[in-house]
């Protein structure tokens, strides 16, 4: 058996893969490398569950010839005895950019957007690019090769980190010696996906995420309609995305919510998209299963936060605190739960940081096993190369690493990674570890040291005494070089210990004075494990204690969600709002979320009982045109956007949602904003605090849709040119041509004949067809004239005008068409458009027969819609009665819900408040607000609440200060604004 330097080895197994047969070579003897390579007596990690000891590891030509207990070694083999040792497959980055080149942004610009795609062959929508691919743009990086490689990486899989549509990836061997040729693995190994728009283009739609939705939604029909012969066009985009629909699908989600949204339209085309998630996963780990995605997983745990400053302290929300003691505790969560998950570097500021963050994820109870198959077998699977990579079976690559002992400790050091049987040395095998306590004399000063930190980046700490002298190591090639301070400290002057590192745990060599006399110097290596160490050990083999979750995971949560309950309140005064009207000392008994009794001296033995005398139950309040609750508002990004909808987009975290119950409002419809003529599905949800988005939504819900008129669709405050419509009378004639269309593609569809479903046409032609209903953002009287004139000419109605802060103007055509108004109370001069606006005209429209509301458009007005009916009995002199059904009864009848809510009735939901007042003053506060007989908001409860959180910030604050005490690092407080949204926020998230 040959047995061979190991440097030469390198060049020798390396040999082979570089030289492709069929090149000519002109740079010397061309020869081919058939020996073999054992690695013996080492513990081999073959797979995570499958472990050898003293097992020996044969390689061969790049490849893994045999692995186990009793390999035969042939004659022609370089044996390499790493007794003690372990050897692990190396780690898979399924998630990388690496060697890619970042796209530019595109130059230029101006106060127009861009509304036409930049290019003619391809998609209709630059954002959407699955013709890239990464093989393209590679270059192979050999400096972040080696980083990878330093952090135990042999396979990253790279793609353009670029657009919604981003091409396909590229599978990497980081074999630093080999080429193209050689270390390309798969050159389409997955198609890419995201939310975020390309930097390429400034093409400005989409400019919202559930505009994102909307795109690739209508991508998949067109590619489905495109595949089966029906375009007359060429469209390479679409060509290329039907070719690469049998590779990996991987979606870039970057949080929990978004996951959940990317996972929802993959549904719908019976695509499973593996999710890169965003490390909050474990929020809501249910939700997360029932996607049955896989996950990447990255571990870029958030550090403490600085909390010495006790005022900035205070600004910090709980949920920010919550992360920082919580993420790490993700990748436990998922793995028992079953969700299968790998692990990315991505996200983190260097693959140096991979080791601390991963044992952090340990710390906190994640099994090493499956930290190892997070990192081999579980990408590798995804990937469909579990033949090849991940593993140390017999043919597969020989990516591995050797080490001191268990990766996953924290002592342990990783001497070489081998990708493809080429070697990269770590950390030179033959170097000692010298790490540890020492003490020593040095003239007669007693000294301790500590020597810690990597083997090739050695860090030490001298004291004498309880005084530690300043000190720079440095150790190579086992020679030690320690530099420190002498005693003098008003002088710059130090004294250097040599030493040449022995067998021996000693460490035994010269001392060199700032004099320039020189001594023995001799340093004493400790015991491994003192007491306080034992105690250290101890301390962090025990799992991290973690926050307790809460629904949603933050202030005001529910430790548990809470439950439906029958619930009886005695001696209330009861506004029914139907014909028996306000009901003195009454009483009402609610059961499985209904009412189901109404009267006096009601009893029930199984009722929680409920003691209402002197105060007012109400039906719920509910907001007809609200912007809460929502993680985008306006898609601007055409002058008509009815294929998004809110639905998609549900925020159940905001806090504005617990805000509104403590208003009494149960129910509300979250309507899209006034960017174009146009605007998105809506979508009316019941303010369950602690349920999941989809859980929020109405079941059966009634189709709606937002239109808009006036300053805000034609962009007058906007500074825009170049989009039509720029007139009123535009709008008039775009709603016109869409609606004709909409006709003409509607009587296609029912023709039978063969037509592209267009998600947009599908919603116009559900108004056409009386399906959907609209509210429509509207000040000045024209333009209201001239939409119900419009809806007149296609034989349809408007549902309700919002704002209609000229209502009273056309009152009685209003009342004529069948429209509601929803308006504010008494806003007006805000702008130019209502500058005719007047506080009496919900009166107006009200006594001429329209059904009016009044709304909020407004996260904290919300919270006293009460007292903004209460302005119509000053301003109109509507009946106390009447105004109150302002704010529930008739929104629920413009919301076409009126027969579940808005009064109460037996058989209507049990969507009630206790209020302690007359629920017109100001003074009355909502006690209780239950909704389907679950009680969401209670103000007892709110007062507890607001002692825990002040005592749960207390003890993250306390673990914070304890983090940085410990050398940890800590980011500094960025005070957070909550940003309200109206009819004209512009969300920003897919830019």
């Amino acid at each position: 058996m040959l047995r061979i330097p190991l440097r030469l080895l390198l060049f020798l197994c390396s040999f082979s893969l570089l030289a492709q047969e069929y090149f000519p070579k002109n740079d010397g003897v061309k020869t081919i490398n058939s020996n073999y390579t054992a690695f013996t007596n080492a513990k081999i990690h073959i797979t995570p569950s499958q472990v050898i000891d003293n097992g020996t590891l044969l390689i061969k030509d790049g490849k893994v010839v045999a692995s186990g207990l009793q390999v035969t070694i042939p004659k022609n083999s370089t044996v390499i005895n790493i007794e003690g040792k372990s050897i692990y497959p190396s780690f898979i980055d399924m998630y990388s950019d690496f060697g890619v080149t970042k796209p530019k942004r595109e130059s230029g610009g101006g106060r127009s957007p861009q509304y036409n795609p930049s290019r003619t062959g391809y998609y209709w929508n630059d954002h959407v690019m699955p013709e890239n691919n990464a093989i393209s743009k590679f270059n192979f990086d050999n400096k972040k090769a080696k980083e990878l490689l330093n952090a135990g990486f042999g396979v990253v899989n790279t793609h353009i980190q670029d657009g919604i549509v981003r091409g396909t990836g590229t599978l990497v061997a980081l074999n630093t010696e080999g080429g193209n040729e050689t270390t390309i693995l798969e050159q389409n190994s997955g198609q890419y996906f995201s939310f975020s728009k390309s930097v390429t283009s400034r093409q400005s739609y989409p400019g919202s995420i559930m505009g994102s939705m909307a795109l690739l939604r209508q991508l998949y029909m067109d590619a489905d309609w495109y595949a089966k012969g029906n375009s007359k066009t060429k469209d390479l985009s679409i060509e290329a995305l039907n070719k690469n629909k049998n590779l990996v699908q991987i979606f870039t989600a970057e949080s929990r919510a978004n996951g959940l949204r990317a996972d929802k339209v993959g549904d719908q085309f019976g695509i499973q998209y593996v999710i890169l998630g965003g490390g909050d996963e474990y929020e809501r780990v249910n939700e997360v299963k029932a996607t049955n995605a896989a996950f990447i997983i990255p571990i870029n745990f958030q550090d403490a936060y600085d909390v010495e400053n006790v005022y900035l302290s205070q600004s910090l929300a709980l949920s920010d605190m919550r992360a920082w003691n919580q993420e790490p505790s993700n990748p436990k969560v998922l793995a028992e739960n079953n969700i299968t998950f790998a692990f990315t570097t991505h996200d983190l500021k260097s693959p140096k940081e991979f080791k601390a963050k991963l044992m952090k994820a340990i710390e906190y109870g994640l099994s090493k096993e499956k930290a190892l198959e997070a990192l081999t077998t579980t990408p590798a699977k995804l990937l469909g190369k579990q033949t090849e990579i991940g593993n140390l079976n017999k043919g597969a690559y020989a990516n591995f690493l050797i080490t001191s002992g268990d990766i996953f400790d924290k002592k342990t050091t990783v001497y070489e990674n081998w990708v493809q049987g080429t070697q990269t040395v770590v950390n030179d095998m033959n170097t000692k570890d010298i790490r540890g306590d020492y003490e020593f004399l040095l003239a007669r000063e007693a000294y301790k040291m500590t020597l810690s930190g990597e083997l090739s980046k050695l860090s030490s700490e001298i004291t004498v005494g309880d005084k530690k002298r300043g000190s720079k190591v440095s150790y190579s090639d086992n020679w030690l070089t320690i530099a420190m301070t002498s005693k003098d400290s008003t002088k710059q002057e130090f004294i250097r210990l040599v030493t040449n590192v022995s067998n021996s745990d000693n460490l035994n060599g010269k001392a060199f004075f700032p004099n320039g006399s020189e001594l023995t110097f001799y340093a004493k290596k400790l015991d491994s494990e003192t007491k306080e160490e034992a105690s250290k050990k101890a301390d962090s083999s025990k799992v991290k204690e973690v926050t307790p979750l809460t629904y949603p995971n933050m202030a005001y949560g529910f430790k548990e969600l809470p439950k439906q309950e029958t619930l009886l309140f005695k001696n209330a005064t009861v506004w029914t709002n139907e014909a028996e009207g306000i009901l003195e000392q009454s009483d009402v008994l609610i059961k499985n979320g209904k009412i189901v009794k109404i009267g006096k001296d009601l009893s029930d033995s199984s009722a929680q009982v409920i003691d209402a005398t002197g105060k007012h139950l109400t039906s719920g309040v509910i907001d007809e045109h609200s912007h809460i609750a929502a993680a985008s508002i306006n898609e601007g990004g055409q002058n008509s956007s009815a294929e998004v909808s809110i639905e998609d987009v549900i925020d159940d975290e905001d806090i504005d949602i617990y805000r509104n119950l403590a208003g009494g409002v149960t129910t509300i419809q979250i309507l899209h904003g006034s960017a174009n003529p146009i605007g998105g599905r809506s979508a009316i949800i019941k303010l369950k605090w602690g349920e999941d988005a989809q859980d929020l939504i109405y079941k059966n819900s009634p189709k709606f849709i937002k239109f808009a008129l006036g300053e805000n669709v034609k962009q007058s405050n906007w500074s825009s040119y170049e989009r039509f419509p720029q007139t009123r009378m535009g709008v008039e004639q775009l709603y016109i041509d869409y609606f004709s269309r909409a006709k003409a593609y509607d009587a296609l569809k029912k023709s039978g004949k063969p037509y592209r479903k267009d998600t947009e046409m599908e919603v116009l032609a559900e108004i056409l067809n009386k399906e959907r209903f609209i509210s429509c953002h509207s000040y000045v009287q024209s333009e209201i004239n001239m939409l119900m004139k419009v809806a007149e000419q296609f034989n349809f109605n408007i549902n309700t005008f919002t704002h209609i802060l000229e209502g009273y103007k056309v009152a009685d055509k209003m009342a004529k068409h069948g429209v509601g108004g929803s308006t504010f109370s008494d806003w007006w001069a805000y702008k130019y458009e209502v500058n005719d606006a007047i506080p009496y005209n919900a009166a107006i429209m009200h006594n001429a027969g329209v059904v009016v509301a009044i709304n909020s458009d407004d996260g904290e007005m919300a919270r006293r819609l009460n007292q903004e009916a209460a302005k119509s009995v000053k301003y109109g002199g509507i009946s106390e009665e009447d105004a109150w059904k302002f704010v529930t009864l008739n929104p629920a009848k413009l919301l076409h819900i009126d027969d579940k809510v808005g009064s109460i009735k037996v058989g209507k939901d049990a969507d009630l408040v206790l209020w302690s007042d007359h629920p017109l003053s100001i003074y009355a506060k909502a006690e209780k607000t239950i909704i389907e007989g679950v009680t969401y908001f209670d103000i007892v409860r709110d007062e507890m609440m607001r002692s825990q959180i002040m005592k749960e910030k207390a003890e993250l604050i306390n673990q914070m200060m304890l983090a940085k005490n410990k050398g940890l690092k800590t980011q500094p407080i960025k005070k957070k604004k909550k940003e309200h949204m109206h009819c004209d926020y512009i969300d920003h998230e897919s830019h």
